[in-house]
């Protein structure tokens, strides 16, 4: 049946919500698609309902074609699941928690990996069950901390997730690789261009993980790509570390007074003035060693300091420092974690001492020292010296301290090597619209996932774990697909293939846009009328706001026999005789 605006539940607003960061969030409450209920919590009006349904049965199709079969979960579920696996306390604060009459305690599900796997585990118990991919599309909960971004970042949000089931580790590859190849069909289908890059595991787990990024000025992630392909994103990638050198004829360490230098730039200018390079070079911030203090709150609620020794040229990154030390939440140390650790002298902090010992659980401080993978044996480094106002030089890395580890907190720059040696890197902006796990046997672990092998032994399932976010792509492609007027959809997934505005007064013109709209409908196309007794101005303005990519004006060319074919993208539009434009439209929809 035709839709006729006059009949339909909608409302387009020509100011923007205050509180609005983004276009997408901005031009999908003005147009009518979504209506807010709570800050990051948004109702779905028709014409956001029909897109959405566009979307999902696009991702349908393709999990279907790679062999997934749909299920549906409930959102409330019961805690265990997630504290078996750990990720009720990992989540902490993100995740929604409450208790129902009787005290028993239930999440709204932030993902469902745990009860997938207790699913499989109560109705397959044979090798022979197996592969099994299965999925849903279904809504999520986490409690963001800041949402203001729409459906980009919301409390609430719509998530395909898919789980495969296989005997062994070849099996979960095959299963890997097929959902894979299903996200970037999805993602060409949706018009969204996307970079497949390596990424934080986080808390999922697993052994390989890669994040599908739409590539747009305003995504909250940052990642790197290089010339010869490499691409990860800034949590993920792994410094490419030099060679050790030999210091055998490195000068011995030296301790000088150096007051009133708390910084990396008052150091670089006193070692200028005062202690000049033997081989003529001037002193940069990379000859430093910059030790940042940074505060690991544990699962049990433990707080520990660490230090981390970063080139000096170099800020920490806590997204790096995040992935880095996870599970554990990290943050700056404070300025009562400096007054409760005497040994940690700020703004002279080092790895050595003039007293002897290196900094780490073999000291007396029992502060763990790590340093940036580019600390390698024989580097020498201007550092602290853990006594007020005074730093040493030729500190030698492997000679003078030996560090705990390595931990990479530092950040990323454009130009930095990739670790697989394919050229230096760029870095990019981008929004996570998917992502695949290798999830190998965490949770089948916990949970006590097994089956019979062929020779009757019982084996650990391994999983893989396979996510889009639904409603996220959809404000992305909106995103992406928009201009000063409004929404620009692509015909794959907006509301309507055809909007028919009727202008002016005379009721042939009302006529004659309602039999052009039934005979589309007729030809298969999904028509909006657009009857209602208003100004051509407010209906033309509507037209681009809503954003169907094909709209037809009858107005006062009728009588001459023509209407007015526009095309929404491209601007473009043109006169075609009223008795050719349901073929010409017809022949525009054809796949």
């Amino acid at each position: 049946m035709v839709t006729r605006m006059s009949r339909l539940f909608l409302r387009t607003l020509r100011e923007d919500p205050a509180d609005a960061e983004f276009l997408s969030h901005r031009l999908l409450v003005r147009a009518g698609y979504i209506r807010r209920q709570a800050p990051g919590i948004f109702a779905w009006l028709p014409l956001g309902l029909k897109v959405k349904a566009k979307v999902e049965a696009i991702i349908r199709e393709e999990m279907e074609a790679a062999g997934a079969q749909e299920v549906h979960f409930p959102g409330l579920l019961p805690a265990e699941p997630y504290q078996l696996t750990g990720r009720y306390d990992e989540y902490g604060d993100d995740i929604f928690t409450l208790q129902d009459r009787k005290g028993g305690e239930y999440v709204l599900a932030p993902t469902h990996e745990e009860v997938f796997a207790l699913l499989v585990k109560d109705l397959y118990s044979s090798y022979k069950d197996l592969p099994l991919t299965i999925y849903q599309i279904q809504d999520k909960y986490r409690d963001e901390p800041r949402p203001r971004a729409g459906l980009l970042r919301g409390r609430e949000f719509t998530m395909k997730d898919a789980y495969s089931f296989d005997v062994d580790d070849a099996g979960l590859d095959a299963s890997y690789d097929l959902q894979r190849a299903a996200y970037e069909r999805v993602f060409t289908r949706l018009g969204l261009e996307y970079a497949i890059v390596s990424a934080h595991a986080g808390a999922m787990g697993g052994s390989r993980s890669e994040e599908f990024l739409h590539p747009t000025p305003i995504g909250d992630d940052t990642f790197v790509r290089s010339p010869g392909g490499y691409a990860a994103n800034v949590e993920a990638f792994r410094t490419l570390a030099p060679a050790p050198r030999d210091a055998s004829a490195a000068p011995a360490a030296l301790v000088f007074d150096s007051p009133d230098t708390p910084t990396i730039a008052t150091l670089v200018d006193l070692l200028e003035a005062r202690h000049p390079r033997d081989d003529g070079r001037a002193w940069t911030a990379a000859d430093t060693l910059k030790n940042v203090v940074l505060a690991l709150t544990h699962i049990d609620g433990k707080r520990e300091l660490v230090v981390v020794g970063i080139p000096g040229d170099r800020e920490a990154d806590l997204k790096r420092a995040e992935a880095a030390f996870f599970p554990a939440a990290v943050e700056p140390a404070t300025e009562e974690d400096f007054a409760a650790s005497s040994a940690l002298v700020k703004g002279y902090i080092g790895p050595w001492s003039a007293s002897g010992p290196v900094l780490g659980e073999s000291s007396v401080s029992g502060i763990r020292f790590l340093v940036d993978p580019r600390v390698v044996d024989g580097t020498a480094w201007v550092t602290g010296a853990n006594e007020p106002e005074r730093h040493v030089l030729s500190l030698v890395a492997g000679r003078d301290f030996i560090p705990d580890g390595t931990a990479e907190v530092a950040e990323v720059r454009a130009g930095d090597p990739a670790p697989d040696g394919s050229g230096p890197v760029e870095l990019a902006r981008g929004t996570e619209i998917g992502h695949v796990f290798a999830l190998g046997r965490k949770y089948a672990d916990a949970l006590g996932l097994k089956v019979l092998d062929p020779n009757g032994k019982l084996v650990t399932v391994t999983m893989g774990s396979y996510g889009i976010g639904v409603t996220r792509d959809l404000a992305l492609v909106a995103e992406a697909n928009s201009d000063e007027k409004g929404l620009v959809w692509p015909r794959s997934i907006a509301p309507f293939d055809v909007h028919v505005v009727a202008t002016g007064k005379d009721e042939a013109v009302f006529e004659e846009a309602e039999r052009i709209g039934r005979e589309l409908e007729l030809r298969g196309a999904d028509v909006l009328v657009d009857d209602r007794r208003v100004s051509p101005g407010v209906k033309f303005a509507d037209a681009e706001l809503l954003g169907v990519p094909t709209i037809v004006v009858v107005g006062r060319g009728l009588a001459d026999g023509v209407v007015e074919l526009r095309d929404r993208a491209s601007g473009g539009n043109e006169s075609v005789p009223v008795d050719q434009v349901v073929d010409r439209i017809a022949g525009l929809l054809e796949p």
